[in-house]
């Protein structure tokens, strides 16, 4: 079975301040390593000031629609990278906003590993192609209305019939249907393991029938979580209240105020200022200037990777793909472009994915043959501020290996459809690996199957086919992860692609925050548990 999910643009591309990760996709697990950043220097008054301006007020009082909603506690300040792209609907990137305000919530939920849990439905089962699954009595929308099977389908089928369709639905046939009030069927055209893991996507976010009106859908008072959604200025802010009529246990905080700060330095200043609680990805450039004891590095589902052309020119060579491999110095690149805030690669999953690297064996590779002056153009792009640094280190290191490296360098725009063309002997990439399912089998067969939809390295390899195909058809939990693990060795074998890097994403949070989640899926950061001393 062919499992397709796309990345955002294939890239997952978005605005960078300096180099810094990402989305779009979950209090810390403590099965997900984060890392402290040590403490430089002071961010100066003058750059306090002047960023301040930056937050259009930053966050001044009085603003909040129901100001100490509750009666106690303190309001929770965001200071957010990306302003909404949809109007915070939830069937584009916006919906990641609303599960991180934990506004708006899904049938199903997914743990540190990538396994659904219950979320809006206690449990499910499958029978074949149709998956059945029991909804959570006593859930009520913010606007007073309650949940039922029938409210569930029509979120459900609207997302379906979007155009464009969300991610997670790409390449997928599915229909949802009512059976009674507390019951709702999901039929798809093959049998599919995901489905579960699918229905956990914030794209598909069961909200109250008033959100949807003709082609637009407006989630404010229409989410299901413990903040209820109560106000949107555009792009510039966002005001939540706690919902006190939430199923789960009642949020320690009486609201969240949001502000969207696209400008780095201006988030980082409002966390030195005490004008935020949490900032949303401090860039590194900043990072060094704030107080380690405010920010911390979370390792993000998302690899820097040198593909090989296996098509056509000088990769084509097993041999040359392996000196390629052996030239590249890794550490010297996180510590030279990304100032040692990422990890260096063992394979294609990385530490946000910690069952990985407990199933990872050694893998057999080709020995290195001898470039011999063979002459190679790298590609890359520059939306990601730091892949160009990237391809000239790599420029420097495979030229003393032997090769002969020109660069190619544009925006993703402009080079995408050269790089799927196979017209670059090697292509510098920043890939997201498990998307919005959680599931790394999607990532695997589009890039590296022969009919994969993001096959840049033009791998046609009967093995490596053989094996994604396992790791798509198997059932989810241990058997497919250990299937998906032997994909992965698959693909390394062939030397296809190299790993170099997993990145981070560095969050702020004030002294004073509790319970704020280091999610690597972006999916929570602001929960029930969540508040400000």
């Amino acid at each position: 079975m062919k499992i397709i999910e796309n990345d955002y643009h294939h890239a997952n591309l978005r605005p960078l301040d300096r180099p810094f990760t990402q989305p779009s996709l979950d209090s810390p697990h403590p099965e997900s390593p984060v890392r402290r950043v040590p403490a430089r220097r002071l961010i100066p008054a003058t750059a306090l000031t002047a960023a301040c301006a930056l937050l259009t007020g930053c966050f001044s009082g009085g603003e909040s629609a129901a100001d100490g909603a509750g009666g106690d506690g303190k309001r929770v300040r965001i200071a957010m990278m990306q302003p909404p792209r949809s109007g915070l609907s939830p069937l584009s990137d916006d919906a990641f906003k609303l599960s991180r305000w934990s506004t708006a919530q899904t049938l199903v939920k997914l743990d540190a590993d990538g396994d659904a849990q219950p979320a809006l439905a206690t449990e499910w089962a499958q029978s074949g192609r149709t998956w059945t699954f029991t909804l959570r009595d006593g859930v009520t929308f913010h606007d007073g209305t309650k949940l039922t099977a029938q409210t569930a389908v029509n979120s459900l089928t609207k997302a379906t019939q979007a155009s464009p369709k969300p991610r997670i639905l790409d390449g997928v046939d599915l229909t949802a249907k009512a059976e009674g009030s507390g019951t709702v069927t999901i039929t798809t055209a093959t049998e599919d393991p995901l489905v579960p893991q699918r229905l956990s996507s914030p794209q598909l976010s069961i909200l109250a029938a008033k959100a949807y009106k003709g082609k637009t859908v407006d989630p404010v008072g229409a989410g299901t979580g413990p903040f209820e959604l109560t106000k949107v200025n555009g792009t510039s802010s966002a005001i939540l209240d706690r919902y006190d009529g939430y199923w789960g246990r009642k949020a320690k905080a009486p609201g969240i105020d949001v502000k969207f700060v696209p400008d780095g330095t201006a988030r980082a200043a409002a966390l030195r200022s005490g004008e935020a609680d949490i900032v949303e990805a401090v860039p590194v450039s900043q990072a060094a200037l704030l107080d380690e004891k405010l920010i911390t590095e979370v390792p993000m589902p998302r690899t820097n990777t040198l593909y090989l052309n296996t098509g056509n020119g000088a990769f084509k060579d097993a041999s040359l793909r392996a000196a390629a491999r052996e030239a590249i110095d890794a550490e010297s690149i996180v510590k030279g472009v990304y100032e040692g805030r990422a990890d260096v690669a063992q394979g294609l999953l990385g530490p946000a994915l910690p069952w990985a690297g407990e199933l990872r064996k050694p893998v057999q590779r080709a020995r290195a043959g001898d470039p011999n002056g063979k002459s190679i153009t790298i590609g890359t792009f520059t939306d990601r501020a730091e892949l160009p640094e990237v391809a000239a280190a790599l420029q420097q290191q495979l030229q003393k290996a032997g090769f002969k490296v020109k660069l190619d360098v544009r925006e993703y725009a402009n080079i995408e459809s050269d790089a799927l063309a196979g017209a670059f002997d090697a292509f510098v990439l920043s890939r997201a690996t498990v998307l919005d399912s959680g599931d790394p089998a999607a990532y695997l067969y589009s890039d590296f199957a022969s009919d994969g939809s993001f096959n840049i390295s033009q791998l046609a390899n009967d093995g490596v086919d053989k094996a994604l195909r396992k790791a798509g058809e198997t059932r989810t939990g241990e058997p497919r992860r250990q299937a998906i693990i032997e994909a992965e060795a698959a693909v390394l074998g062939t030397d296809a692609a190299v790993p170099m890097l997993h990145e981070r994403v560095i969050q702020g949070d004030a002294e004073g925050v509790t319970g704020a989640a280091h999610d690597p899926r972006e999916r929570e950061l602001v929960t029930a548990d969540t508040y400000v001393k």
